[in-house]
């Protein structure tokens, strides 16, 4: 796709239905994209000039889909974007396009064997956490995400949706508010007009908001009901084990009526965690503190003299579930994060190689 020649009228990309309240007339079309004062500081003006911003609000295996304003193209592989990332368009060559510095930044350790990470998303400022009142309903995945978030300063929130569909939903919400005192947790209706009543507080205009889950519990339906309008296709789960089936089969940008992003994104089967070590942190911020106080500074919490943590357990005052999690994570994400620094190191040894070679063959 070219640029556009005339004026873009950005209400194409608004749904036109009754949703969000509409965005102020006067906001700028980079603003309803999620433009905000931190991206501009990363620019001068001569270079926004030269090499207009545009938000990329799609991946596919051609290229990327980006807009901005007067500007709605696909630009081919080069720049390590995802979702969500502010670019500096070169138009006569796009895939030298610049990727500004990101606010925020999702990513995980790529599933398989692969070492590579993955990048999920980026520049989001709150992440609606869903999971599902029925048997697939998991604590320990829930606490992945939470984990995600505050690694990448994002704002997390837990939306437990099928409320309607269970008998009590108060023990899944109840338990979900174990995980953190600095997390919302709420449960709902994904149908009708509880997205927009409940979660309307985050959804702000040039805020950009994440729908994180599994399959099937509800995200393209929560996206729906935030545009007001059925646009994204949905599917419900398997009746034998409550699991979902994937719908949505890429991560992209909707652009909510009041100038708000909301991305919609694939279930994930495998959230492998990987440097991540702060945001364990922030998760069991009870444990992390009484870790501090254990007698020797390597204490690995398990059979040690003078473990705080163990001392906590035996007391009460730590699950045993918990603590089991919090060992978890850390394990694997020290795990992880030590694979993917050895494969850096790795790449980084076979370009040297290459180099060493393509100048031993020009002489």
């Amino acid at each position: 796709m070219k640029d556009h020649p005339m004026t873009r009228d950005y209400s194409q990309f608004l749904p036109s239905s009754q949703g969000l309240k509409p965005a102020n007339p006067l906001l700028s079309p980079l603003a309803r994209l999620g433009w905000q004062n931190y991206f501009a500081q990363h620019c001068d003006v001569d270079e926004l000039r030269k090499t207009p911003p545009v938000r990329v609000v799609e991946v596919h295996r051609n290229g990327l889909h980006v807009l901005g304003d007067q500007i709605d193209r696909l630009i081919p592989p080069g720049p390590d974007a995802t979702v969500g990332d502010w670019l500096l368009l070169e138009r006569d060559h796009p895939h030298r396009s610049r990727v500004l510095p990101r606010k925020s930044l999702f990513q995980r350790r790529a599933p398989g064997r692969d070492r590579r990470r993955q990048l999920i998303a980026a520049n989001v400022d709150t992440a609606f956490i869903v999971s599902s009142c029925n048997p697939d309903f998991n604590l320990a995945r829930l606490e992945r995400y939470v984990a995600l978030a505050f690694e990448a300063d994002v704002t997390p929130v837990i939306v437990l949706t099928k409320a309607d569909l269970c008998t009590d939903p108060s023990p899944y919400l109840a338990a979900a508010t174990t995980i953190s005192d600095r997390v919302t947790a709420l449960a709902l209706n994904a149908l009708g007009a509880a997205p927009r009543d409940r979660l309307g507080d985050w959804c702000k205009p040039g805020q950009t908001l994440a729908f994180l889950g599994s399959s099937g519990v509800g995200k393209s339906t929560l996206t729906n009901g935030l545009i007001g309008e059925t646009s994204i296709a949905t599917s419900g789960i398997r009746e034998d084990d409550a699991k979902g089936r994937h719908t949505t089969t890429r991560r992209q940008l909707h652009m909510l009526p009041n100038g708000c992003a909301v991305l919609d994104t694939p279930g994930m089967r495998e959230l492998q965690l990987t440097d991540v070590e702060s945001g364990i942190a922030d998760l069991f911020e009870d444990i992390s503190s009484l870790a501090k106080q254990c007698r020797f500074s390597d204490c690995q919490h398990d059979s040690e003299p003078g473990c705080a943590v163990q001392a906590a357990r035996s007391q009460g005052d730590i699950p045993s579930d918990r603590l089991s999690r919090w060992r978890k994570l850390l394990a694997e994400e020290r795990f992880n994060s030590a694979t993917l620094a050895q494969r850096r190191a790795d790449d980084k040894a076979l370009q040297k190689r290459i180099r060493a070679f393509q100048k031993h063959k020009n002489r």
